[in-house]
C-alpha cells in the first residue's frame, strides 16, 4: 500500500471527527452536556454512537485476524459480543437509566448508602478503562506501522491527541455525534472493499494460493472449557463496560434505554458478519499473514494483495479510515466514562474538573501502551471482558435485582474478582501464551462464579447493613416512568 495514501486516510478521518466535534461543541454548555448529553440523545443517535464506541481495534481487526488463525473456534467472539446486548437489554438498560445517576460509582453509592463502595468502585471502572484503552492504542501502532511505515508510537499519540482534544472540547455532547459518524464509517469501510474482493473472486473463481494451514499457530485448538470461558467473559463482561453503560445515563427515559439497546443488537449483528467474511477469505487467500505475525493486519492487507493497483489503494485507504474511527471511537467513550468518574469523585465535577481528567484518563494508558505490546487484539480485549465480568457486572446485577446486597458484599465481591481474574492475567503475561494453562489463560469461567458467590455470602453474614431505602430505591428502578416531552 501506499504510504501517502495511509496517511491521507488518517489525515480525513481526525478532519471529520475535529469538524464534527467542533458542531457538539456549540451546544455543549452545560455540566450535563458534558457529562451526559443532557439526557436528550434519542435511540437511534444514541445506539449508532454505542455502536461507534463498542466496535473497537478487537472488532475492526481483532476478530478478522482470530479467525485467520484459529477458524470456526473464534467465531465465539463476534457471538458473545452481540449476544451481551441481549443480556442488557433483559438485566441493565432500563433499571439503570431510571436510577438517574451520572456514572457507576454514583449508582453504587445511592443503591448500598456507602462512600467506601463508591471508592472501590471508582478505582475498578478506572482500572478497567484503561485496561481496555490499551489494546486501541496497540491497534493504532499496528495500523500505523503496516500502512504508512512511520514509528508505531505516531499512531499511538494521534489517537490520544484526537481523542483530547474531542473530549475535553465538547464532552459527551460532542462524542456522541463523533462517534454515531464513526459507526456507519466504520461499517461502510469494511462493506464496500468486501463487496468488490466477492467480485474479484467471482471473477476468478479459484484460491490465488494454497489454503491455510490447520493450526498455524502451532497451539492446542480450544477445547469446551476455553470456550465456556470466553462467552461467559463476553456475556457478563458486557453488563460492565462504563463506556457503554454511561450512554443509557443519556437516554430520555428508561423506555428509550430499551429501545436503544434493541437497534444495537441489530447494528451489531450487521457489523460482525464483514469481519467475520475477511477472516474466512484471509484463511484461504492470505495464509500468510498468520505465519508472519500479521493477523490482526488482515483487514489492512487484503484488499491491496487480492485487487491491488490504484482501486486496491483506494480500498486499502477506506479500510484504514474505518479502523482508525475504531481507535478513536472507542478510545473517546472510555476518556469520557473514566473523566466523568475522575472529575466527579476527586476535581469536584464541574467542567473544568472533567477536562483535566479526560487528559489524566488518557496519558496514563498511552505510557502503558509505550512500553507494552500486542499480537491479539481481540484475545487482550476479552481479558478485559473477563475483568469486568468479574468485578463491576456482579455488584450491577445484585444491585439491581436483589434486595439483599450490602456494601460489605458488595466491596468483598469486587476485591475478589479483581484479584482472581487480576491475578490470572498477570500470571498469563509472565507464562507466556505456550505456558499458561486453560484455566489462567481464560479465567472468566471460575473467577465470575467466586465473585458472585462472595458477593452474596458476605452480604448474607451482614444483613443488618441492608439500607433502610432499599424498598424506594427499587421501586425506582422498576417502575416504568412517563417518557418525557423534550423541546424540539
Amino acid at each position: 500500500m501506499n504510504p501517502v495514501v495511509g496517511v491521507a486516510a488518517f489525515a480525513a478521518v481526525t478532519l471529520a471527527t475535529a469538524v464534527i466535534g467542533f458542531y457538539g461543541l456549540r451546544i455543549s454548555r452545560t455540566t450535563g452536556d458534558f457529562y451526559v448529553a443532557s439526557r436528550t440523545v434519542r435511540p437511534w443517535w444514541n445506539a449508532s454512537a454505542i455502536g461507534g464506541e463498542y466496535l473497537s481495534a478487537a472488532s475492526f481487526l481483532g476478530v478478522a485476524g482470530l479467525i485467520l488463525l484459529s477458524g470456526t473456534d473464534a467465531l465465539w467472539y463476534p457471538v458473545g459480543y452481540t449476544a451481551g446486548y441481549l443480556m442488557l437489554l433483559l438485566f441493565v438498560a432500563a433499571p439503570l437509566r431510571r436510577s438517574g445517576a451520572y456514572t457507576i460509582p454514583d449508582f453504587t453509592e445511592a443503591r448500598l448508602e456507602s462512600r467506601a463502595v463508591r471508592r472501590v468502585t471508582s478505582l475498578v471502572v478506572v482500572m478497567v478503562g484503561w485496561l481496555y484503552i490499551v489494546p486501541q492504542l496497540h491497534g493504532a501502532a499496528l495500523a500505523i506501522r503496516i500502512t504508512t511505515g512511520l514509528p508505531a508510537w505516531v499512531g499511538q499519540v494521534a489517537v490520544i491527541a484526537v481523542v483530547c482534544v474531542t473530549v475535553m472540547a465538547g464532552g459527551m455532547r460532542s462524542i456522541t455525534f463523533v462517534q454515531a459518524f464513526q459507526y456507519w464509517l466504520k461499517l461502510t469501510a469494511l462493506a464496500v472493499p468486501l463487496l468488490f474482493l466477492l467480485l474479484v473472486l467471482a471473477g476468478t473463481g479459484t484460491p490465488a494460493v494454497a489454503e491455510a494451514p490447520v493450526n498455524p499457530t502451532g497451539l492446542p485448538p480450544a477445547g469446551p472449557y476455553q470456550n465456556i470461558s470466553l462467552l461467559v467473559a463476553l456475556l457478563f463482561g458486557t453488563l460492565g463496560l462504563p463506556h457503554v453503560l454511561v450512554r443509557f445515563y443519556t437516554n430520555p427515559d428508561g423506555q428509550s434505554a430499551r429501545r436503544t439497546t434493541l437497534i444495537v443488537l441489530g447494528l451489531l449483528s450487521v457489523f460482525y458478519l464483514f469481519p467475520t467474511a475477511y477472516g474466512l477469505i484471509g484463511r484461504v487467500f492470505a495464509p500468510g499473514a498468520a505465519g508472519a505475525g500479521q493477523a490482526d493486519a488482515l483487514v489492512l492487507l487484503l484488499p491491496g494483495r487480492m485487487i491491488g493497483g490504484l482501486a486496491g489503494d483506494l480500498l486499502s485507504a477506506l479500510v484504514v479510515a474505518g479502523a482508525f474511527a475504531a481507535f478513536l471511537s472507542t478510545t473517546s467513550g472510555l476518556v469520557v466514562s473514566l473523566a466523568g468518574v475522575i472529575s466527579q469523585d476527586i476535581l469536584g465535577g464541574s467542567v473544568r474538573g472533567f477536562r483535566l481528567a479526560a487528559l489524566f484518563s488518557a496519558v496514563v494508558p498511552l505510557g502503558i501502551a509505550a512500553t507494552t505490546d500486542s499480537t491479539a487484539l481481540a484475545g487482550s480485549v476479552g481479558l478485559v471482558f473477563a475483568f469486568t465480568a468479574s468485578t463491576i457486572c456482579p455488584v450491577l446485577l445484585l444491585g439491581i435485582w436483589w434486595r439483599g446486597l450490602t456494601d460489605a458484599g458488595a466491596i468483598a465481591g469486587m476485591l475478589t474478582g479483581a484479584l482472581a481474574c487480576g491475578g490470572s492475567m498477570l500470571a498469563g503475561a509472565v507464562l507466556g501464551a505456550a505456558g499458561t494453562p486453560s484455566w489462567l489463560a481464560q479465567p472468566a469461567a471460575w473467577t465470575v462464579p467466586a465473585a458472585f458467590a462472595v458477593m452474596v455470602l458476605v452480604s448474607r453474614a451482614t444483613r443488618d447493613r441492608v439500607p433502610r431505602s432499599i424498598t424506594r430505591l427499587m421501586t425506582r428502578l422498576h417502575t416504568p416512568e412517563r417518557p418525557l416531552v423534550t423541546e424540539r
